[in-house]
């Protein structure tokens, strides 16, 4: 009987420890999304790094060192949204920054909502166009609203496609005041988002000059051909603000906000996990004049590596990075722009015009159907055709995109041509599979042109030319903090699988479009 009752005892004991084990959560989910960066770049600057920042994640952090994006083409919209859900446009709608809206006749900026209103800033946003749910929706799902969730960024669509449906704030840096924004579809501005907004970028950006933040980022020179320049740049006119966001000093400003949102916010305090996304800048700097920016390419560089460790410290001191799991990656594109004039070194080249395109393709419709706008509208690589008038004169779609394959392919410039129903029900190959990943029915346009690389896509309505290129860049996926073992691991891995570890991590559903399994 005694020897029962001690045996009994123990596995009481045993028990309560095991339950006690399983029952462990991290307090505090960080998920940082840094905008362009790149691995060879990230390598390349190592030795202006400090200890607490890059180094640190890439000493102690679990580091997928080949990740990719499924969709293409990708930009910051598309990749943020892709992030958070777990899975592709094709499911959750965000194709990219803008479309066509093929009702109204006019681009629809990704999250724009009139229903809604913005605060410090004039702008009305929602995450309306967003079609799935998030991981930050699925936390707020699980606790009963009880989860805090929160976005921090420097651009709109980030903050708010980070945010989810469900978040208690999202907010961004407005481009026309330089005030911290958000938008009433997230309820009244917490009390210390108040605090926060008190003026201080906008109050400052007049005397705020941006300088090599050492001696050593001045002299180091990672460029093949080109030598440093010391720089020196102000932030002045209307684009100011907008500027300021593409350079190195506006990572300090996003770790100040996540401060923020951990110290009043109060995010990680208690034992519910809460959800907190960051987005950092690490693009080329986008003045209004063409301008070599290598040196301040570095210089951004060398200044996130110091916010990641200020971050870092701030988490630890507050949270504890033991009770926080931090994920790290980029947004998988790279928009640099060509200053130089390729054609000089026999590089073949041209332009694309899809405004001449677009007449020429409507006028070789009307030759073969009749009179009408057959060509509803075009954006970016795409044409809309005018369903509607389809259907009054009885023409299959099938046939008729059929047709304006076969017609734009002898463009110039014009390296393939993907239409809706090769793209829904064509057969499957690797690149159609991207592509078709990055295809949204709703939003998309009934005929895709991919523009061959040197070649320049021109839009005369927008005053837009960019220059096509498909080069491949290597960007980390970096899981840090709350039981991670330090580990580098080789073996291909896709963004969609961020949200399903993370939902393993915490015991929650993963997004409820999202089918990718979690990686450990």
């Amino acid at each position: 009987m005694r020897r029962q009752i001690i045996t009994t005892f123990f596995a009481s004991i045993a028990m309560a420890g095991t339950m006690a084990q399983t029952s462990a959560v991290p307090r505090l989910v960080v998920g940082v999304s840094i905008d362009q960066l790149r691995t060879d770049y990230l390598n390349a600057f190592m030795p202006l790094y400090g200890e607490g920042g890059f180094k640190l994640l890439l000493e102690k952090g679990q580091v997928y060192s080949n990740v990719q994006y499924q969709h293409t083409p990708i930009d910051r919209a598309s990749a943020i949204a892709s992030i958070v859900t777990g899975t592709v446009p094709y499911n959750h709608g965000i194709i990219a920054e803008e479309w066509m809206n093929r009702a109204e006749l006019h681009t629809n900026y990704c999250v724009d909502d009139r229903n809604y209103k913005g605060i410090n800033t004039n702008d009305g946003s929602s995450p309306k166009n967003l079609l799935v749910s998030t991981i930050g929706d699925e936390l707020k799902a699980a606790t009963k609203g009880k989860a805090l969730v929160y976005s921090v960024a420097p651009y709109r669509e980030a903050a708010v496609l980070a945010a989810g449906h469900a978040a208690d704030w999202a907010m961004w840096i407005d481009n026309q005041s330089g005030k911290w924004a958000g938008t009433n579809y997230y309820g009244e501005a917490p009390a210390w988002f108040r605090y926060l907004d008190s003026g201080v970028l906008s109050d400052q950006i007049a005397t705020m000059v941006w300088k090599p933040s050492n001696d050593y980022v001045g002299s180091y020179n990672y460029y093949l051909t080109t030598s440093q320049k010391p720089f020196s740049h102000r932030f002045v006119g209307d684009g100011k603000y907008r500027i300021f966001k593409t350079s190195g000093l506006v990572n300090e400003e996003i770790t100040k906000a996540a401060r923020y949102c951990m110290e009043s916010g109060q995010a990680g305090i208690d034992d519910m996990t809460d959800f907190l996304s960051i987005c950092y800048y690490a693009g080329d700097f986008h003045t209004d004049y063409a301008v070599s920016t290598t040196t301040e390419l570095q210089d951004t560089y060398v200044r996130l590596d110091n916010e990641l460790a200020t971050l870092l410290q701030k988490i630890d001191q507050l949270v504890g990075l033991d009770k926080t799991l931090i994920f790290v990656t980029s947004t998988g594109y790279d928009e640099v722009e060509d200053t130089d004039d390729i054609a000089n070194y026999r590089i073949p080249t041209g332009e694309f015009n899809i405004n001449r395109c677009a007449t020429l393709l409507n006028m070789y419709l009307c030759a073969m159907y009749g009179n009408g706008l057959y060509v509803e509208s075009y954006f970016g690589n795409q044409f809309y055709l005018n369903h509607q008038l389809l259907e009054q004169k009885q023409l299959k779609l099938a046939e008729v995109l059929e047709h304006c394959e076969d017609f734009l392919f002898q463009f110039n410039g014009v390296r393939d041509v993907f239409t809706s129903h090769r793209i829904t029900q064509g057969a499957w190959t690797p690149g159609i599979s991207n592509i078709r990943n990055g295809f949204n029915p709703k939003c998309s346009g009934d005929i895709i042109v991919q523009v061959s690389p040197g070649w320049n896509l021109v839009n005369e309505d927008r005053g837009s030319k960019r220059i096509q290129r498909d080069s491949f860049f290597e960007f980390p996926l970096i899981f840090f903090g709350y039981t991670i073992k330090p580990e580098k691991v080789a073996t291909p891995v896709t963004v969609d699988c961020i949200a399903p570890t993370i939902a393993h991590h915490i015991r929650i559903r993963a997004p409820n479009a999202c089918s990718t399994p979690p990686l450990f």
